[in-house]
């Protein structure tokens, strides 16, 4: 049965803004940087402050104040009557680019010229064709080849298996070859240089640099190196070396002569060449901590975050429609509608980039105040137990604010750049009732571990001991996740001969 009825709910909705400055908290500053620049381009009403426009932002803010307060009332009663031939293009056409600037030869040598250099090198499987092509091989041999080197990841190892490489030569090529064709040409290309390329593991590409070793300068420590690879290889990757010596049958010093030569093997042949593309990862702090005489000094990194500031054109736009109250037609007034929407966003997406601006400052300055022992000293032992909410009742902001803050964001410290959230932590109790952070107890697990003897590292029973007497009372499991937490091994794989 349908019916109807009035019922009242008290409902929360965020505005725009609130959602456009939350989306803007939580990125880090070089995705600011892309966003302004992306608003810029979508919004004609945004302009980026130049050096020598500084002096008129002023004058085009008051303009676009003066007429804020009287267009309401204007929009309603200025458009009458008559109808006029109107081009909003014709406003529009100042920021075409001249023809002149589309010339070769059209810059000065006082032009600033920001230019990438880019190094033309041979690449990493470039080098393996031409030693492909120095082989005299069958045509069919030459596809292999080129199948099993474009295969190949950038590390230099084969992850595709066999028998899918068949059936993908018959699908794409329309060849048909059995296992052991791509096998022969396999073994070809694992003769060429670097050596190990083109291996299927770990132990295939130890085993070939090994022969390769022992082709041109054969010893007893290579010979047993590739006894132990080629039969212990478990064993001997899970360090139980008491196993590998008794089955090898070889004494504790060869085996440790023997780990030397395998030491000196590349894992990762296809990383050897100085050609291979590697990806390096730069770190670009949002803050920035300096230790000026005893005192810190925090600054937010806006080096390349663009000023911004309303168009004048748009302004001088708004105010010309406003004013002039004379034949206007439904085209002008869907300009007019149009040009003030995009004044609004901009000055909202303004008012949005300084309180983002704001709320960064007062949140990391609190988090810096509150951990001032340690970003004056850089004594990790110096870190307060700190939890989001902790700051946000400092600076008087929601606990999600806070959080959005400190999202993949990273602060630049005279000891280091770190990820601001590894600043927050949990507290723990010793045992004479101080409250202590859980990074403090996993500095100390670090350095006791790095203390200890290789030949006899401690387990996590005599660690959980160590810290025990340090007056950290906590359990082994605990001990065991903070260790697994800071990516070290069990103590039998950090043993060493």
């Amino acid at each position: 049965m349908l019916n109807q009825r009035l019922q009242q709910k008290l409902l929360q909705k965020l505005s725009p803004q609130q959602i456009l400055l939350m989306k803007l908290l939580q990125i880090p500053y070089v995705a600011l940087e892309q966003r302004i620049k992306q608003e810029i381009e979508e919004n004609p009403a945004l302009d980026e402050l130049g050096l020598s426009e500084e002096s008129d932002e002023d004058n085009a803010l008051d303009s676009e104040n003066e007429f804020d307060g009287d267009q309401e009332e204007e929009n309603n009663d200025e458009y009458d009557k008559e109808s006029e031939e109107f081009s909003l293009s014709d406003y529009m056409d100042d920021d075409d680019i001249p023809s002149y600037r589309l010339k070769s030869q059209n810059t000065s040598s006082d032009d600033l010229r920001k230019e990438i250099p880019f190094v033309s090198t041979t690449s990493f499987r470039d080098f393996l064709h031409s030693q492909l092509g120095l082989r005299t091989v069958t045509e069919i041999q030459r596809i292999i080849g080129d199948n099993i080197i474009g295969n190949l990841d950038d590390s230099g190892y084969l992850q595709r298996n066999l028998e899918a490489m068949v059936d993908d030569l018959a699908f794409s090529q329309n060849i048909e070859v059995t296992k052991d064709d791509i096998l022969e040409v396999l073994k070809m290309i694992q003769d060429f240089d670097p050596p190990g390329v083109a291996a299927r593991n770990l132990q295939e590409c130890l085993l070939i640099q090994l022969g390769r070793k022992k082709d041109r300068n054969g010893s007893e420590s290579i010979d047993t190196a590739k006894l132990i690879l080629d039969r212990y290889f478990t064993e001997f990757t899970k360090k139980h070396y008491e196993k590998v010596i008794k089955k090898a049958k070889i004494t504790e010093k060869q085996l440790k002569e023997a780990i030397e030569e395998i030491l000196r093997l590349n894992p990762k042949p296809g990383n050897s060449l100085g050609e291979t593309t590697r990806t390096n990862f730069y770190i670009i702090p949002d803050f920035i901590i300096r230790n000026k005489d005893g005192d810190l000094e925090l600054s937010l990194n806006s080096r390349n975050v663009p000023e911004l500031r309303l168009s004048k054109t748009y302004i001088e736009m708004l105010e010309s429609y406003a004013k002039n109250k004379k034949k206007k037609n439904s085209n002008a007034r869907d300009a007019f509608v149009f040009i003030k929407q995009k004044i609004d966003a901009a000055k909202w997406f303004i008012d949005a980039i300084k309180q983002r601006q704001n709320t960064l400052f007062l949140t990391m300055d609190a988090i810096m105040r509150y951990q001032e022992g340690y970003f004056m000293t850089g004594d990790e032992t110096m870190l307060k137990p700190m939890i989001l909410k902790d700051i946000a009742e400092i600076v008087n902001l929601d606990i999600s604010t806070i959080s959005r803050v400190a999202n993949s964001k990273y602060v630049q410290t005279p000891f280091g750049t770190f990820l601001l959230k590894s600043f927050f932590s949990e507290s723990m109790q010793t045992d004479s009732g101080e409250e202590v952070s859980t990074r403090e107890i996993k500095k100390i697990l670090t350095d006791a571990i790095e203390s200890e003897s290789k030949t006899k590292p401690h387990t996590d029973e005599q660690l959980t001991k160590v810290l025990n007497e340090k007056g950290y009372n906590i359990a082994r499991r605990t001990v065991a996740k903070y260790r697994e937490q800071l990516n070290i091994p069990v103590a039998r794989l950090r043993k060493e001969l």
